[in-house]
């Protein structure tokens, strides 16, 4: 189906949400049409910020807003969709345009098998009524369902739209691009170079991808990297986690501005916290790259700035190799919190390939450099 006629069916003058591949024809589409004009288009950092946009949208308006996400962002929405939106609460009707990854009988990647199993569960739970939109959904029934979800809406309930894979298509491709020089792939080259055989936490999407990629062609062992394949930003909670229960060991999280954007409160609880061992790497090129190349707003904004008001001793930014070099090797002297943001290009190889190793064979081989695979049994003592 041509993205345009979900558009005109459903009739909405206003999107939020954070983007999604299985999106991109919808995304690239509201690009076209809107950009970032706040007033019929915004993309959020996380999906509970654009529901409660969407929110604030209904209370000023009284019209009915879209809210467009992967479903790995169900469960970012649980909250404000069961204590504001639902209609024994505010009763705020709110279109979901929901990307369907991991769908049951479609293959995908490991970290959305789950998601995609309980996807249509978890909307039934929430009391959103939901409709699944295929490539043989035709115009008549999408018409026939909206008409049918107009009443759903009228009574403060909440409705949604599960997209399949290829179910969308749009007729002009947009290109996302920046100024920057810097590519992803080695940057990440520059900082496992300086990392030496410290332990590195990466964040969702690309760039572990590429990380491992960097390990295979070096004759490296994955045993120095934990990928966080999903949880998009959570990867700096989790180094914390780990920089805290191994203080003799330098830690490394390689993040993105998405990715640090979409959990941005992590930040100041890691500042709060002080690890002197750990360095927070953001590479940041402004883009949701991973799943198209929306912008995010992290060019607008000042990330070193921020780390230092959450409590990062030391941040600074690299717009060039040579600084970055300088800066990884900075941060390792002064033994402190640090914050390194890089600019970065958007782009990746187009042969760019996935983890060969399961997320099960990456935890044991983390953990077994860390010495912890003790920990993974858990202790029955007096279980009896």
């Amino acid at each position: 189906m041509k993205v345009e006629r979900l558009f005109d069916i459903i009739g909405a003058d206003f999107y939020t949400g954070v983007p999604d591949s299985q999106l991109r024809a919808l995304c690239d589409f509201l690009m076209s049409r809107y950009g970032t004009d706040p007033k019929h288009h915004i993309i959020a950092a996380n999906e509970g910020n654009s529901t409660a946009i969407a929110a604030g949208y209904h209370l000023a308006t009284g019209r009915v807003p879209v809210v467009y996400m992967q479903n790995s962002g169900e469960g970012n929405i649980i909250n404000p969709v069961a204590s504001l939106l639902n209609d024994r609460v505010y009763a705020i009707p709110v279109i979901f345009i929901i990307g369907w990854r991991g769908e049951p009988g479609i293959h995908d990647e490991p970290q959305h098998i789950y998601q995609g199993e309980v996807t249509l569960k978890l909307l039934n739970d929430m009391d959103i009524r939901s409709f699944v939109i295929g490539r043989d959904t035709s115009e008549d029934e999408l018409r026939s369902v909206m008409g049918e979800f107009r009443t759903s809406l009228a009574q403060g309930k909440d409705v949604a739209f599960v997209i399949r894979k290829g179910a969308l298509e749009n007729s002009e491709k947009v290109v996302y691009k920046n100024d920057n020089t810097m590519k992803r792939e080695d940057i990440i080259r520059h900082i496992v170079e300086a990392s030496g055989e410290d332990p590195i936490v990466s964040t969702t999407g690309k760039a572990s991808r590429e990380l491992f990629e960097i390990r295979e062609a070096n004759g490296q062992s994955h045993k120095y990297d934990f990928l966080t394949v999903g949880s998009m930003g959570h990867s700096s909670s989790i180094a914390l986690g780990v920089a805290l229960n191994k203080p003799d060991r330098r830690v490394w999280c390689i993040d993105g501005d998405g990715a640090a954007l979409m959990h941005m409160g992590a930040m100041a609880v890691i500042g709060a916290n002080k690890p002197e061992n750990l360095i927070h790497v953001v590479i940041n090129n402004g883009a949701h790259e991973t799943v198209g190349g929306m912008p995010t707003v992290a060019e607008s904004i000042d990330l070193t700035g921020i780390a230092k008001a959450c409590g990062y001793p030391y941040a600074s930014r690299a717009e060039s190799f040579e600084a970055l070099d300088s800066e990884l090797e900075a941060a390792k002297r002064i033994g402190e919190l640090s914050l390194i943001e890089v600019a970065c290009s958007i782009g990746a190889r187009d042969d760019l390939g996935r983890p060969t190793t399961t997320a099960a064979e990456n935890k044991q081989g983390f953990m077994g450099f860390l010495g912890n695979m003790k920990l993974c049994a858990p202790d029955n003592h007096g279980s009896d």
